[in-house]
């Protein structure tokens, strides 16, 4: 199984000025759109997504460090995995380029997502 870090997704009430402080502050390139009125960063290698809460989302929403988002190659047996563990899934759904991906609880309510990997 590959396991990859994709990004880390910062929510906040103002995207602009987050991505302004990760660019003048730390140096971080804004290398594209990310939801509606976001931002996607290339932190030093280290790709961050900032955004507003989104429309499209159905489970919690909280600002600050909003999930960890881990690529995979076998989506299906890890979700499988994850339930005969019994993690709490929080929302299974679709997103831009068709990919699958699952979040999940982990230890003190901290988001994760498995993202399935383009073929």
């Amino acid at each position: 199984m590959t396991l990859k870090l994709n990004h880390l997704h910062l929510k906040t009430r103002d995207p602009e000025q987050t991505a302004k402080f990760y660019v003048d502050g730390l140096g971080a390139s804004i290398v594209g759109q990310a939801g509606s009125g976001g931002y996607r960063l290339d932190l030093h290698g280290l790709a961050l997504n900032v955004t507003d809460f989104l429309a499209s989302q159905k489970r919690e929403q909280k600002y600050g460090m909003e999930h960890i988002a881990i690529d995979t190659d076998e989506l299906d047996a890890i979700v499988e995995k994850l339930k005969a563990r019994g993690i709490r899934i929080l929302e299974q759904t679709t997103v831009s380029g068709g990919r699958r991906v699952c979040f999940f609880e982990g230890p003190d309510g901290v988001q994760l997502e498995f993202i399935e990997m383009k073929r």
